[in-house]
């Protein structure tokens, strides 16, 4: 059992984010389960990489002391698993808006989509959604694509050391990728789906390993609570 003292000296927590709960919302569970189960008045805490409230997975929390380590554990290598659904795009390459164009897919053999991947390995340039929390001048890029403002996005270097095909159930595509800080799993699908002369959206993902640490290691926010002896 966890003490103040641990939490106030530092620990990295491994949580299993829930799927429509932002990474801010995690983080601020865990805060006031410790605070209330301490008395304390305050507590430094925050999470070493952001997840979208569509995906789940693996969301590294530090407090305490700890939280000096986050841009070192931001820094690290990213597992994901999920699904490509082929044959249609969103503005924002994944499920938060609605299909606005959809393409055939009829042409597309298994084959072609096992060897589309090797397109997407090693160093690339990508471009991040529009919907994303990137900042230009000041202001978030979702705001201006909510605001239907068009704006350029330069693209930058990521790297993808892993992208493997585990599973074709057309027009659903599942995958694992192992990529670099910064990487965008969903202009990953839109650049996927693409390449196949169709489109492509990102429909599920999941976090499943931040450098050496795993989400099968992790627990959700209820059960943290559940473990400092807190009702959820």
């Amino acid at each position: 059992m966890k003490t103040k003292e641990d939490f106030l000296a530092g620990q990295i927590l491994l949580i299993d984010k829930p799927l429509e709960w932002s990474s801010f919302q995690a983080v601020n569970a865990l805060k006031w389960a410790i605070r209330k189960k301490f008395d304390l008045k305050k507590i430094k805490i925050g999470h070493a990489g952001t997840l979208d409230p569509l995906a789940t997975g693996l969301l590294i929390i530090c407090t305490g002391k700890f939280t000096k380590k986050i841009p070192e554990l931001q820094g690290q290598i990213k597992e994901y698993t999920g699904t490509f659904t082929l044959g249609s795009t969103t503005p924002s390459y994944d499920l938060e808006t609605e299909v606005d164009q959809t393409f055939p897919t009829q042409h597309i053999t298994e084959r072609e989509v096992h060897g589309a991947t090797s397109q997407f390995l090693g160093e690339i340039e990508q471009v991040p959604p529009v919907f994303s929390a990137l900042k230009k001048d000041g202001k978030r890029l979702y705001e201006f694509a909510r605001e239907g403002k068009e704006v350029e996005i330069k693209s930058r270097k990521v790297e993808i050391q892993t992208f493997e095909i585990t599973e074709i159930r057309m027009p659903e595509v599942d995958f694992r990728v192992v990529c670099s800080k910064g990487t965008y799993i969903r202009s990953l699908a839109h650049d996927f789906g693409k390449y196949l002369d169709s489109g492509a959206h990102l429909s599920r993902l999941r976090r499943t390993k931040i450098g050496d640490f795993n989400v099968l290691n992790a627990v959700t926010p209820s059960v943290f609570k559940e473990n400092l002896g807190q009702e959820d």
